[in-house]
């Protein structure tokens, strides 16, 4: 892969005894969406306060890039390329939603006329042009979020981390959410996204990768995952029982059977070329099915099965290391580097 959007090698962390990454990998291609899945605790914001720069990683990574800079050589020019949407919202709710967008404006050394400029362009793009006036603290939780990535966008990123970034909402508030997600990966930029949401992750990631113990135990697009997982099978339901019967003995000890429903069950991955088999067994034989369904596992199995050794992994120190990619992230990523430490 050439000139990953993100690219990190054998990325580390831990804090005392507890290792959070254990040497992880990532190649992310630029404009896509790459979900990092895992349970509580499992150092997914760790991972994404790391590629941001807001925590150093740890001893014995290897080599680290972000936007196409090296991490460790050039971490103000990966601030420049980024923005970070965190688990908890860094909208200010005493001020207007256009206040806060002012706010990153200035933050981001934009002029005043450009600083209003992106500021309406933003609010009218998300929605937000009636509210703009109205404290941020009046605004629903669908509102906060799109307010809060609106302000993720002022400083135009290539690379953005969405840590949670649907969590609390309510149905209708994540899929518009999602909507703006595709809505940014078709301008180009790359999304970084954490979730817990499996259905998330299956809606909008190109890749996927679960964590688990400090280590990525899976990756790839959401059909290969599920495809990791036994039980999918392909069902052949009938109405004539002479066929039902026909097709039980073509198909022999493959099949189970369900006898009240004139239904066979039959093994399969979901590929094409297992669909094709039964077919040609049953065009051979004569035999045509009134129904024919193919069940493939969900992601949730995916990741019930990859990770159900997991226990309670959260420790204090963990708990920590995993919260707070809110305000400070977006501020830490604004602010030149010479004038950091006021922030910190």
């Amino acid at each position: 892969m050439t000139n990953p959007a993100i690219a990190a090698n054998g990325l580390r962390k831990a804090y005392g005894e507890k290792t959070v990454l254990d040497g992880i990998d990532f190649s992310i291609p630029a404009g896509t969406v790459f979900a990092l899945l895992g349970p509580n605790g499992a150092g997914k914001t760790t991972a994404v306060k790391i590629l941001s720069t807001l925590i150093p990683p740890g001893e014995g990574s290897g080599a680290i890039s972000v936007g196409g800079h090296d991490l460790a050589t050039d971490a103000q020019a990966v601030r420049a390329a980024i923005g970070v949407t965190g688990q908890f919202s860094a909208v200010d709710g005493l001020i207007t939603g256009e206040e806060n967008l002012l706010l990153m404006a200035d933050l981001h050394h934009l002029s005043k006329a450009e600083g209003r400029r992106v500021t309406a362009e933003l609010l009218e793009r998300f929605d937000l042009t009636e509210a703009a006036k109205k404290p941020a603290s009046t605004y629903s939780g669908g509102m906060k979020r799109r307010l809060d990535i609106a302000m993720t966008l002022v400083g135009n990123p290539r690379v953005i981390f969405l840590d949670e970034p649907t969590t609390g909402l309510d149905p209708r508030s994540r899929h518009g959410m999602w909507q703006m997600i595709r809505g940014l990966v078709g301008d180009g930029v790359t999304v970084f996204l954490t979730t817990q949401y499996l259905e998330e992750a299956d809606e909008l990631a190109d890749r996927i990768a679960v964590l688990h113990n400090g280590k990525l135990v899976a990756e790839g697009s959401a059909e290969e995952l599920k495809r990791i997982v036994p039980g999918g099978h392909v069902r052949l339901r009938f109405s004539d029982p002479a066929a039902y019967r026909d097709a039980a003995a073509h198909l022999g000890g493959d099949a189970v059977r369900d006898d009240a429903a004139l239904a066979l069950q039959l093994p399969s991955d979901g590929t094409q070329s297992i669909l094709r088999s039964i077919l040609d067994r049953l065009d051979a034989a004569g035999i045509e099915a009134d129904e024919l369904t193919v069940h493939t596992p969900d992601l949730d199995d995916v990741f019930f099965a990859l990770t159900e050794t997991d226990t309670d992994t959260d420790t204090k120190t963990d708990t920590e290391a995993e919260s707070g990619t809110g305000t400070a992230a977006r501020t830490h990523a604004a602010v030149p580097a010479q004038n950091k430490e006021s922030v910190r």
